[in-house]
């Protein structure tokens, strides 16, 4: 830990929700050998934060507009990066590939006990050695999931979260229709249900299965099982009809991956 704190761990928080960043600081305030010295809404200012402040640990956010958690380990270098605990509302694949990679994690919305033990963990370990492993480990945890492996096992995510004021729902992505991009997040169609998840539309291209799920236009992903057929329409594009009658156009550059899969 840093010796001009003496044996406080310093700690940079990195979520883009407020509430979840004020959770954080109201659980760590009574600790006293620990001291946020950085909140962070976004992963362009944790980046700043993280080599202005050199903490000890980084709480990170995965899931942020623009870029995510995994962003801003590559931003800042691997080699770089202090201690991390990652911070998650993704379903059950995120977390297997954490384990895989023996990274503590804390699923949101999370008990403050589960948060405190997390850091007080990483207290312990900082105070003992530093971790010799950790930019192997980041590597090959990055490497993962810039692969869009996800889970190691599963591989594919099978569902995900959605904030419905303070509840949280899961929504299995079988039951997804299509999916469209809305700025940083994403909008499933499921059914007559519209649902947004906080997520940009690549991102969750990188997590989603490929032998069900397709891109047919940059704003847009289809569930293969959701379409009837493939119409050829102006412009050398075409068009896709759903089961339940609903059209999505196909753009030129990505007709050739559909057509490929219907066949």
């Amino acid at each position: 830990m840093s010796a001009g704190d003496g044996e406080v761990l310093r700690i940079v928080v990195v979520d883009d929700e407020a509430p979840a960043r004020a959770f954080v600081r109201s659980v760590l305030a009574e600790e006293p050998t620990v001291r946020i010295v950085a909140e962070c809404p976004d992963g362009p200012s944790a980046v700043e934060a993280i080599r202005r402040e050199a903490p000890d640990l980084v709480l990170l956010d995965v899931q942020m507009p623009e870029m995510d958690g995994f962003g801003v380990l590559e931003t800042v270098g691997l080699d770089a990066m202090p201690e991390v605990v990652f911070v998650t509302a993704h379903e059950e694949f995120t977390l297997q590939a954490f384990a895989v990679h023996a990274f503590d994690y804390i699923l949101k919305p999370c008990a403050p006990e589960r948060l405190l033990a997390a850091v007080r963990q990483v207290r312990d370990r900082v105070a003992v050695a530093a971790d010799d492993a950790l930019e192997e480990r980041l590597r090959a945890l990055v490497a993962e999931f810039r692969a869009g492996a996800g889970d190691p096992a599963g591989r594919w995510a099978r569902r995900l979260t959605v904030r419905e004021g303070d509840r949280i729902r899961f929504v299995r992505l079988a039951d997804v229709d299509w999916i469209e991009a809305a700025r940083n997040y994403v909008r499933l169609h499921v059914g007559a249900e519209r649902h947004v998840v906080r997520i940009s539309l690549q991102a969750l291209v990188r997590r989603l299965d490929p032998a069900q799920f397709v891109r047919i236009h940059r704003s847009a992903v289809v569930n293969l099982d959701r379409v009837r057929e493939v119409q050829a329409w102006v412009g050398g594009e075409y068009v896709a009809m759903l089961a339940d009658g609903q059209k999505l156009r196909v753009s030129r550059g990505y007709r050739d991956a559909l057509l490929a899969l219907m066949h």
